[in-house]
């Protein structure tokens, strides 16, 4: 397939952005935010634009961004750590039931979800499995380490969360690949405590820079300057918030397992290829012969060989990549298909028989509560991927068949 060039923004007064979106439109709101997050005096080389790109906080939703001796908490966010998880089966399509209703009703009682069922009651703390104690415990320590300093952070429910959904676009997903082989994949972050953490530290950084917010592009662009009071406090809490929301998918996804081998009877196998990856977070990484931290806002490490998982909308394919390690984008793709609405306009535009026609061949809810993430509310995910061939390969295409919702 013919390799594609990224479309090349000269910024004035800043660093160029380079975009991967050729045949995907982007808003002139996000092409705004970018040229504002691009002049920022700490960017690295230039800014890399995945096809999902959109208007999101302070920076824009698929994008990467490299810096040197500085880090913007708003750029990373608050689903600190946010990202997806993949186990393939040796079940085939033959395997499911014909009535997938009842699996997916085992998924959606086996991990707790949405805003009802959003957490573990604290009373019911001691029916979780080991396996989630286990996480926690991994955890602990260094949590306390961080609340000893931010006290604040000591009441979320952070323990209670462990091994929970949440709501919004996050989902639980039984997919079938081109073989007809059954995949288990969800979606999932840090949860609360993510979002208590991204939270203060954004309201920290603005606090930190009051004097100099009138000069900033966006007031979400506040940062900490390597060596700052608040700089090595940030980078501990959003790495331990990053291996929260590694755990939480792993655990949910053990539960996934556990509630598909009572609702499909047949014994199987999992694991057979997993793959568990971020798309909200930072890191330390070597780039152009330098050590840089890149935040990825709604991208994915793509380094060369390296799995990741690019799902699209609610109804959509799904995709299981291989990086091709494209250095000019920072080993990144992109995280998904990327809306190309918001979800009060998707409300608006859509109604619940629109989504009824959408999500016919999967199981899934079907009510007002879920039209804002309707497919028709998604950039078009084959355009998506056709604009980043030179950042990944796919391995595997899916098709989803059971969808919960957050």
């Amino acid at each position: 397939m013919k390799q594609n060039s990224p479309q090349l923004l000269e910024v004035a007064g800043g660093k160029p952005i380079r975009l991967w979106t050729e045949g995907v439109p982007v808003e002139e709101e996000a092409r705004q935010q970018l040229i504002n997050t691009a002049k920022m005096p700490f960017i690295f080389k230039h800014l890399a634009v995945m096809p999902d790109v959109h208007l999101g906080k302070g920076s824009t939703i698929g994008s990467v961004i490299p810096t040197v001796g500085a880090i913007i908490p708003a750029a990373v966010g608050v689903d600190i750590g946010c990202g997806m998880i993949a186990a393939l089966t040796s079940l085939r399509a033959a395997d499911l039931p014909d009535n997938l209703r009842g699996l997916r009703s085992a998924i959606e009682h086996a991990v707790p979800h949405g805003k009802t069922f959003g957490r573990r009651d604290q009373g019911a703390w001691d029916n979780v499995p080991e396996a989630a104690d286990q996480a926690w415990r991994s955890l602990a320590m260094r949590f306390k380490s961080i609340t000893a300093k931010y006290p604040r952070l000591e009441k979320t429910n952070n323990r209670h969360h462990l091994g929970t959904l949440g709501t919004g676009n996050h989902f639980i997903e039984v997919c079938l690949d081109e073989a007809d082989r059954v995949w288990f994949m969800l979606h999932s972050g840090s949860r609360g405590v993510g979002n208590a953490i991204g939270t203060q530290f954004i309201e920290l950084a603005q606090a930190d820079m009051r004097q100099h917010l009138a000069n900033l592009p966006d007031r979400d662009l506040a940062y900490f300057e390597e060596g700052s009071r608040h700089f090595d406090d940030y980078v501990e809490a959003v790495g331990w918030a990053q291996d929260f929301a590694r755990q939480n998918r792993a655990l949910m996804m053990q539960a996934v397992i556990a509630a598909a081998r009572k609702a499909i009877g047949t014994p199987f196998e999992a694991n057979l290829e997993a793959v568990n990856c971020h798309h909200n977070y930072v890191q330390k990484e070597q780039h152009f012969g330098r050590e840089v931290l890149v935040t990825r806002k709604g991208a994915v490490s793509a380094q060369k060989g390296e799995l990741g998982i690019i799902p699209g909308s609610m109804g959509a394919k799904s995709f299981i990549v291989r990086g091709l390690g494209n250095e000019e984008a920072f080993c990144s793709c992109s995280h998904g298909a990327g809306r190309s609405m918001s979800r009060g306009r998707a409300k608006k535009l859509f109604t619940v028989e629109d989504q009824v026609r959408a999500t016919a061949h999967v199981e899934c809810r079907k009510d007002k509560d879920v039209i804002d993430e309707i497919p028709m509310a998604y950039k078009d995910i084959d355009a998506v991927m056709a604009a980043q061939r030179d950042l990944v390969e796919v391995v595997h295409t899916l098709r989803q068949v059971v969808c919960v919702k957050g």
